[in-house]
């Protein structure tokens, strides 16, 4: 949980574990708002990791969270008292990254690479209406023989399970040339589908695209047809905090100017 100033500067952040039980993560929620020296909020926006329903404020479903149904938008303004957003993390991990590099691409493809496999599309600066619920680490792709989700030999938890190792303490070689691929298999489906400017890799295993960024590459040449050509692959600006800070732009953008 971040304050920012008018100008989209963090000037206050709290952190706690999230509770499994809803109205706990309330209580919590409560406790660390009064903890800070801010007491008046004009805009807030929730991330939540699953599916919003817009329109009513709902976290419908959550990919780590037991919560189905929660009304977090209602009970988020009342502990803000103020106007209350809601939307999908990775989707304004995605708004964060694309208005960074919003001068040099206008279709910007965001995936982040974690725990599971998320991502957003963001056009000129906001996120795609038709494509706003975007799940890419569900894509059924084939791997070793079998049908199976990305998310399930690529992400964070797959490469945990496989190597015993987080991406951060993965040294050799040969297992990332095995990561990249695995996430090459993915990214070539989203190409052709999608057909972004440029993809911004974030998450705990997209923020080490330095060490396997070439073969990436490699993989994804393999597959490239002139009608899809393989665009930019980039590393987030700002992989730790790109969800806060598309919380900030997403107030704005749907608040009109912060005074």
């Amino acid at each position: 949980m971040a304050v920012f100033s008018k100008d989209g500067e963090i000037i206050e952040q709290q952190k706690f574990p999230t509770p499994k039980d809803y109205s706990q993560f309330i209580v919590e929620l409560t406790a660390a708002v009064e903890k800070l020296s801010t007491d008046d909020f004009q805009r807030t926006v929730v991330a939540i990791p699953g599916t919003p329903d817009r329109k009513r404020g709902i976290g419908i479903r959550f990919g780590n969270l037991p919560w189905t149904d929660v009304p977090i938008e209602e009970d988020a303004e009342k502990i803000f008292k103020c106007p209350v957003g809601l939307e999908n993390d990775a989707k304004l991990a995605a708004l964060s990254e694309a208005i960074l590099v919003r001068d040099t691409f206008r279709k910007v493809l965001y995936v982040t690479i974690s725990t599971g496999i998320g991502g957003g599309l963001v056009i000129d600066g906001q996120i795609d209406p038709d494509l706003e619920d975007i799940e890419p680490g569900f894509i059924t792709l084939e791997h070793e023989g079998r049908f199976d989700q990305w998310e399930e030999f690529a992400s964070g938890s797959a490469i945990m399970q496989k190597f015993g190792k987080r991406a951060s303490d993965i040294t050799d070689p040969q297992v990332w040339y095995i990561i990249a691929r695995n996430i090459a298999v993915g990214l070539n489906a989203l190409i052709a589908t999608l057909d972004p400017e440029v993809i911004i890799l974030g998450g705990g295993v997209g923020g080490h695209l330095e060490k396997f960024q070439d073969r990436l590459l490699e993989e994804l040449k393999i597959y490239e047809h002139p009608m899809t050509p393989i665009p930019p692959i980039r590393k987030a600006a700002r992989a730790d905090e790109a969800v806060i800070y598309g919380c900030y732009e997403l107030a704005k953008a749907n608040h009109g100017k912060i005074a």
